[in-house]
């Protein structure tokens, strides 16, 4: 018998919990467009969930079934045990908080976040004292009598977070609500995100298309594309152990590389690859038969780069000309073209300050791209 006490901050492994919200297959068409195809999803109560994926594939449009304002063409979605298909958006245990905030020009900060509590006739008392509570939980109380106009942007994010947050809602979607904010202001925001989070245990189901933010975020996401699912995982596990060549693309870079495969144990494969002289030992093994065709994803970050050919013999190796050079600062990366033209993107840590002001390895030097065994990932589609 498993242990409970394993699954207190993974419920979805625990094959005794109960999903907080269920989507079984649900599809949404708009005329001869399907937007979502037939997808099926369990979220767990006090899940920081991310639906991720590009424009148009599908996850703003499931958001808006989850929060009443569209109806699946088929299919049901239960939040808490109860079919909300027939359930109008004022009765759902839900609020939303949009991309544009959408806050009311001509009131002021408390003004705003009492303004649902108003509209459903709360107590005056009750009324101050969850406005006071949560002001002070997103550090805004000394900001409650200014106009959304007097505000930076993140300030009016968290009014926007505050306002959807003090009707004490089962779950809070959140369509791209970061997407307004600077890189540096977005990732601060992201840990205020998830510490109010945990604090107040709600459910959060994220929309988002940047792939930084999910990962920061999220206990889990599940990726989508053309209305489907192509992953769901905790985002090591979509990084790491990605399902596809669409999921280890568009989360992070990856280079791929096509081949057969010559060996397959259960614990190892091995891919002979059209790159000269190179074979790829990877140390885990496929459900796949040796001579189909594969591909290869290395992550740039876990391969290594050096202009010494010590330790160079063919397996998990390729030699090279440096073709590109980005310098970022704490990293730089590297653009490596083979002898069959291959392009292989690599990134190292700059551990060091660079003599003279120079890299180690410059244009066009000859360098030796290696990588560990553990480091590669077969895929089959």
């Amino acid at each position: 018998m498993p242990d409970p006490s394993n699954y207190t901050d993974r419920p979805w492994m625990d094959p005794e919990a109960e999903p907080f919200i269920k989507v079984q297959s649900v599809s949404k068409h708009f005329g001869d467009f399907t937007a979502v195809d037939n997808v099926d999803l369990e979220i767990y109560k006090g899940e920081l969930f991310s639906l991720l994926g590009g424009s148009g594939c599908g996850k703003t449009t499931l958001l808006r079934m989850l929060a009443g304002f569209e109806t699946p063409s088929s299919g049901y979605i239960f939040i808490d045990g109860v079919n909300m298909n027939d359930v109008p958006p004022y009765e759902r245990p839900i609020n939303m908080m949009f991309q544009s905030y959408a806050l009311f020009p001509h009131m002021n900060v408390e003004k705003n976040v009492a303004y649902g509590l108003r509209r459903d006739g709360i107590a005056g008392d009750e009324i101050n004292q969850r406005v006071d509570d949560m002001l002070a939980m997103v550090e805004l109380t000394q900001f409650r009598k200014r106009k959304p106009h007097q505000l930076s942007g993140g300030q009016r994010q968290r009014v926007a977070l505050a306002r959807a947050l003090v009707k004490q809602p089962k779950v809070l979607l959140l369509d791209e609500p970061l997407a307004a904010l600077d890189k540096r202001l977005r990732e601060n925001t992201q840990f205020e995100l998830m510490n109010i989070q945990d604090q107040l245990g709600v459910t959060f189901v994220v929309v988002t298309h940047d792939q930084e933010e999910a990962m920061t975020l999220s206990t889990r996401i599940a990726v989508m594309d053309a209305g489907r699912f192509m992953q769901i995982g905790t985002p090591t596990e979509i990084y790491e152990f990605p399902e596809s060549r669409l999921v280890a693309n568009f989360i992070g870079s990856a280079n791929m590389f096509q081949g057969r495969i010559t060996e397959n144990g259960p614990d190892h494969v091995i891919v002979q690859c059209k790159q000269p002289d190179c074979e790829f030992y990877i140390d885990h093994g496929v459900s796949i038969q040796e001579g189909n065709k594969v591909w290869v994803a290395v992550r740039p970050e876990k391969i290594t780069i050096s202009s010494e050919a010590s330790d160079y013999n063919g397996n998990n190796c390729i030699k090279g000309i440096v073709h590109d050079i980005g310098y970022l600062g704490k990293l730089s990366t590297y653009r490596v073209k083979t002898a069959d033209e291959t392009l292989i993107d690599v990134t190292s840590p700059n551990l060091a300050r660079p003599k003279d002001g120079n890299l180690a390895m410059d244009w066009d030097d000859e360098v030796y791209l290696s990588w560990e065994a553990s480091s590669a990932v077969v895929l089959t589609k």
